[in-house]
């Protein structure tokens, strides 16, 4: 972004949160935050008990579950959806929070249910079946056109207006300038747009899609494999993309999508953002999205209820080793304060490296594996913003403000512009190293992070102030892989997709894309290689 719009960005922000403070005068919470509110996240105790070593050791009988789960993200999910899907009952799935759904969590208060993490599945690629599987089965698709195109159900989809941007000091249409652009930039813009175009289009030497989600399935011809040895930033600048604007939007693409800044972020990654969804449905609707007042956290919640009881949450994955033909897997069970034993004939690893280099040393090796720290806020205010311009969107970005915007929660429930509702505020931590950022993140307090938001939403939306009621900030340390230079050559992430068995490994980092998509296609894939190996073999739906 250029550097006068971050300097003015700068003072806005200062300047609001000054007038925050003058606003609440005196009327802070007890404590000394200045909004009702909680600080939130994932339960850094259970994980840091994995990590430490700390987990009391498993005592008394084993017990016998032929086919394990570990991990209840959503690839962990979409393997115990695949597997009761294939009539299969014989596992169990062990996750360590309250909660299942990993970054697809959501939350609700007396208005409306929010997401936590991601808010959105993009209309899937014709390649993606198992997963337009699944959705058929959610009632979301609800026919095909003559050409077979799936039918979706409009009240899934996201409503108009979905996006607009605040572009010198206006509300716009869509996240891309439309005004006060020289001809230069807008050549450019039209040149980029031109060529991402024949990417999506483009097919390599081996018969495949250059990019496609899930990413697995893309072309491997070195035309477009060299792109993953450069960073983004770098192949933009060969390219001689120079303009701000330009670049600022490009900034936004990679921090939205991968945490990540453009020189972070492999060149294949960056532009697999723009080239690799290619949604595939009736009606023109393939460029359109599928969202929920509480995001994807519906998509976890439904795959949960198909595996039913066989879902057990509070329960930490403390270890898992090979013994003979089985696997010996040692679990926590946080209720109940025992640890047990169980020996499986099969276990799906459905959980982040970060974690499995803990839990399963000898299936997860040293890699490049990195993560993206992030910060999301409910923010429940009296009454909607609105501001200058295009009305409010579903997804509201600010082309001068360091976060990536707000989504508004109830858009799919509620048109009232004067009503209640909850905004759902998104931060990438992305300029500097993870660790050290991370490190600050969750040194941090709520008091600080409630100033920063609300400053930032002020920012954006100068009517809000008096109306922001309460604000809720979700911390996630750790909250997707870094699609970085090289790592889809990297060796432990092509190995650990080989694994076949009696391990298998089950995540969104074996994509290096942090994408329901990604997540979902690895689940189902090790499920089935699962049921193969227990001589359970069923047709794939991949």
């Amino acid at each position: 972004m250029r550097a006068d719009l971050w300097r003015r960005r700068d003072v806005v922000a200062a300047g609001m949160a000054g007038a925050v403070g003058m606003a609440l005068g005196g009327c802070g919470q007890a404590d000394g935050t200045p909004f009702p509110g909680a600080l939130l996240g994932p339960d850094m105790a259970r994980g840091h008990a994995i990590r430490d070593g700390k987990l009391p050791k498993a005592v008394g009988p084993e017990e016998r579950i032929p086919l394990v789960i570990a991990g209840g993200g959503v690839a962990g999910l979409a393997a115990g959806w695949r597997l009761a899907e294939a009539g299969f009952a014989d596992f169990a799935l062990f996750e360590l929070e309250d909660v299942a759904g990993g970054n697809a969590r959501g939350g609700a208060n007396g208005v409306t249910a929010f997401p936590w993490g991601a808010h959105y599945l993009p209309i899937p690629n014709r390649e993606a079946r198992a997963l337009i599987h699944m959705l058929r089965g959610f009632g979301m698709i609800t026919g095909q056109d003559a050409e077979g195109a799936p039918v979706y159900d409009p009240f899934q989809l996201c409503a108009d207006l979905e996006e607009r941007l605040l572009w010198r000091g206006k509300w716009q249409e869509g996240l891309v300038p439309t005004t006060g652009l020289s001809p230069q930039d807008a050549a450019q813009w039209r040149r980029f747009d031109a060529a991402m175009e024949a990417f999506r289009r483009a097919v390599g030497r081996d018969g495949r899609p250059a990019f496609t989600s899930p990413s697995a399935l893309s072309s491997r011809d070195e035309t477009y494999a060299a792109l993953d040895r450069i960073s983004f930033a770098d192949w933009l600048k060969a390219e001689d993309y120079t303009a701000a604007p330009l670049l600022a939007h490009l900034r936004y693409c990679t921090r939205d999508d991968y945490g990540s800044e453009p020189g972070a972020v492999s060149a294949w990654a960056g532009i697999h953002y723009f080239a690799g969804r290619c949604g595939w449905a009736a009606d023109g609707a393939g460029e359109s999205e599928l969202t929920w007042p509480e995001g994807n956290a519906r998509l976890a919640r439904l795959m949960a209820g198909r595996i039913g009881a066989r879902l057990r949450p509070r329960h930490s994955v403390a270890h898992v080793a090979r013994d003979g033909g089985d696997v010996l897997v040692d679990v926590f069970d946080h209720q109940a304060g025992a640890a047990r034993r169980i020996r499986a004939q099969a276990v799906v690893l459905a959980m982040p490296d970060l974690v499995a280099r803990h839990v399963a040393p000898g299936f997860a090796g040293t890699s490049r594996f990195s993560y993206a720290p992030w910060v999301v806020a409910n923010v429940a205010v009296s009454r909607m913003p609105w501001g200058p311009g295009a009305g409010l969107a579903w997804d509201n970005v600010s082309s001068t403000s360091a976060s990536l915007g707000y989504v508004v929660a109830n858009h799919q429930t509620s048109s009232a512009a004067d009503g209640p509702g909850v905004l759902t505020w998104y931060q990438a931590l992305s300029q500097g190293d993870p660790v050290t950022l991370r490190k600050g993140l969750l040194a941090r307090g709520l008091g600080e992070w409630q100033r920063e938001i609300a400053a930032d939403l002020l920012a954006m939306n100068p009517e809000l102030e008096g109306r922001i009621e309460r604000i809720d900030v979700w911390r996630w340390g750790h909250a997707m892989v870094r699609p970085t230079v090289g790592f889809r050559s990297d060796p432990a992430r092509m190995a650990a997709q080989a694994m076949n068995g009696p391990v298998f490994r089950a995540h969104s980092d074996l994509s290096g894309l942090s994408l329901f998509e990604e997540a979902h296609y690895h689940g189902v894939l090790a499920a089935e290689r699962a049921l193969a190996h227990l001589g359970r073999g069923v047709e794939s739906l991949l």
